[in-house]
């Protein structure tokens, strides 16, 4: 009797709780992108197409590439990724070639266009657009979570780390050298509140381009004009015919040569927001090394 008491005690138990355990096997991964809508998918996703070049690379960092089936045009790190089908880019995604692969989950920008349709088609987008450093932290977080890979976390400590050792590199006279960065062509900068400008200030720069401007605003030549920076950055694709730009010969970076022309491998590292940041960091305090000696 006490034995039959026993079991039964012991399937009353397993009634009560298996339909909690019923609830969370189905509820799967749920995920909050930046749209603030929630994605859920029964399984962390093992087809991935990406249309986004740093959330390429921080799927790659996360250990995670060979989950990637298909990629963006300008996703081009790790070098194995340039082996994927091509989707289009974030302002013309070919949504036929996106549906064709299957995928369990796209990632892209918030800002791409596409979603609405690819989720009417009943693919599953999860959106996210990091533009300064706390928000690629929280990606790399996100992201390792859909993917569940532990150690997001630490892999983002190594990467602020990284940045800190490229600071700490510099000569004290280099500090407060007042710099523009030009982000693309247009006259598009980095603001200090984007990850750029987040990085600038870091290693010491003061940025011409005040917080009320927004993190990538278009920037009237003329305002530079004013400002007078000590150290112009700008990449190769965007450097064409700058001297010429009406009052930019008289500028104070202009007439010492304290120009940085980044290549274009250099400007990819710079302009993305994830796991490259600490490279990207190298790469601008050598820049600032070799011009900004006063």
């Amino acid at each position: 009797m006490a034995r039959l008491f026993f079991c039964f005690r012991w399937v009353i138990a397993f009634a009560l709780l298996a339909p909690s355990a019923g609830v969370l096997h189905a509820a799967g991964i749920q995920i909050t992108d930046d749209r603030g809508v929630s994605v859920t998918l029964a399984q962390s996703p093992q087809r991935i197409v990406s249309v986004l070049p740093s959330l390429t690379e921080t799927v790659c960092e996360l250990g995670q590439c060979h989950r990637l089936v298909g990629v963006d045009r300008y996703s081009n790190f790790p070098a194995s990724v340039r082996a994927l089908p091509q989707v289009g880019g974030g302002i013309d995604p070919n949504i036929e070639a996106i549906v064709a692969l299957k995928p369990d989950v796209v990632l892209m920008a918030t800002s791409s266009r596409g979603v609405q349709r690819l989720e009417s088609l009943g693919v599953k987008v999860l959106a996210m657009e990091p533009r300064s450093s706390a928000d690629a932290q929280r990606v790399m977080g996100k992201l390792g979570e859909l993917l569940e890979v532990p150690d997001a976390q630490r892999i983002w400590r190594a990467i602020d780390a990284g940045v800190s050792a490229a600071a700490q590199s510099l000569p004290p006279g280099v500090r407060g050298l007042r710099a523009y960065y030009e982000v693309s062509a247009g006259g598009y900068a980095a603001g200090t509140q984007s990850f750029i400008g987040e990085m600038m200030a870091r290693l010491g720069l003061q940025n011409i381009v005040v917080p009320a401007m927004g993190p990538f605003p278009r920037v009237n030549p003329e305002y530079v004009v004013r400002n007078n920076p000590d150290l112009i950055m700008v990449g190769a694709r965007n450097v064409h015919g700058l001297a010429q730009r009406p009052g930019w010969r008289s500028m104070q970076a202009v007439r010492d040569q304290r120009i940085c022309v980044f290549t274009t491998e250099e400007s990819d590292v710079l302009i993305r927001p994830g796991p490259r940041m600490a490279e990207a960091a190298r790469i601008m305090a050598r820049c600032i090394a070799s011009k900004g000696v006063r």
